[in-house]
């Protein structure tokens, strides 16, 4: 089971702000997006304004992929709005590649998970020096909007057959908010080989197996304003065969 404990709280410079991380602390999120056209430009500003106002250092890697809707044009134009330097474009299979941060975030860009939580997540990585931070909907004050009766007994049944399988030591494992250590990230990725929904499950099924350490911060999970929802029956059959064969395979 992954440990949830503490494993020491790095020292404070003197003169470092309290709540605020080292000057060398850079984030890097990853925002993967089909479709977002309508979506980017708001998660874009949330983000730079909560990044803004909390002080920590950040750049947003857009990662498209292949979006008939323009979403490429919309990046390009928050390229130019917010400079290079903070909004970078890529193509899917390169977006790792061009992070520059030695923390990564990822996150949905349809709305779902709002970047007011994110100065919360690095806090809660300081305190423990945790090697993942998830965001949970399922703990304290995290929550579920906007899904009607049939989307939140798929997610809550996924999410308690999950826990009695394969006993993750985390209590939200098909979410996708969640930070990670750089080094900590790619070498889960090399382990996965899961795709779609199953992939997050197996991200902390892998993290448990290699003993890196999972903090949980609760989230507000508002379902998405713009677009439709890829959650369908073939979705559902492939979560629960990627299940039984971690469930075969740890």
């Amino acid at each position: 089971m992954v440990s949830m404990a503490a494993t020491g709280t790095p020292a404070r410079s003197r003169r470092e702000p309290a709540g605020r991380s080292p000057p060398q602390d850079k984030y890097s999120v990853l925002l993967p997006t089909y479709n977002e056209r309508e979506n980017l430009p708001l998660i874009v500003w949330l983000l730079v304004k909560n990044f803004s106002e909390s002080g920590f250092n950040y750049e947003i890697i857009i990662i498209d992929d292949g979006s008939p809707d323009g979403t490429r044009d919309v990046a390009e134009q928050l390229e130019k709005i917010y400079g290079s330097d903070k909004i970078v474009r890529t193509a899917y299979i390169h977006g790792m590649k061009h992070a520059t941060g030695n923390y990564i975030i990822i996150m949905d860009a349809d709305l779902s998970h709002h970047p007011k939580f994110i100065p919360e997540f690095i806090r809660k990585q300081k305190e423990g020096n945790f090697d993942i931070v998830s965001g949970t909907r399922y703990k304290g004050n995290g929550g579920v909007y906007g899904w009607d009766l049939k989307r939140k007994i798929i997610s809550r049944g996924a999410n308690f057959i999950t826990q009695i399988l394969l006993r993750p030591g985390a209590s939200d494992l098909t979410g996708s908010f969640r930070l990670y250590k750089k080094e900590v990230l790619q070498k889960l990725i090399e382990k996965c080989v899961s795709k779609g929904y199953v992939f997050q499950m197996e991200m902390i099924v892998r993290a448990r197996q290699l003993n890196y350490t999972v903090g949980e911060v609760p989230i507000s999970f508002v379902d998405r304003l713009y677009g439709e929802s890829k959650l369908g029956g073939n979705e559902i059959v492939s979560f629960l065969k990627g299940l039984l064969t971690l469930f075969a395979t740890t």
